[in-house]
């Protein structure tokens, strides 16, 4: 049955990039990418006065941020299942582009069980 990993991150203080549309995309692709992930679809949404959410939907399941610029404040969701499929190395990633003062981490680990095969 499949293990599915997900990392919930809050990032505080971020550095840069959380009203630029254009890094964000790049950042999560790259970060996917880095997880051994492949991507279907990229949904982004705008907000005004700032802020953008990103989502990824990939193979695998999902990678999406959502970010309060105004705050510094992002929060992150990596779900990925699948053999050699990474979470932490996409964090990795997305850790560096934003460059976050502070972070807290939230690991889970789901498990597709004979539960759901009724």
């Amino acid at each position: 049955m499949p293990i599915i990993n997900e990392m919930l991150v809050d990032m505080y203080g971020c550095e840069r990039g959380l009203d630029d549309e254009k890094l964000l995309c790049e950042t999560l692709e790259k970060a996917a990418e880095n997880a051994g992930s492949r991507i279907i679809r990229r949904i982004v949404q705008r907000f005004s006065p700032h802020g953008i959410s990103v989502i990824l939907i990939l193979a695998e399941t999902h990678i999406s941020i959502h970010t309060w610029p105004e705050y510094g404040y992002a929060a992150l969701d990596i779900f990925i299942c699948g053999e050699g499929k990474d979470p932490e190395a996409a964090w990795t990633i997305i850790k560096e582009a934003l460059q976050p003062k502070d972070f807290r981490i939230k690991r889970i680990k789901r498990k597709v069980d004979k539960r759901a095969l009724k």
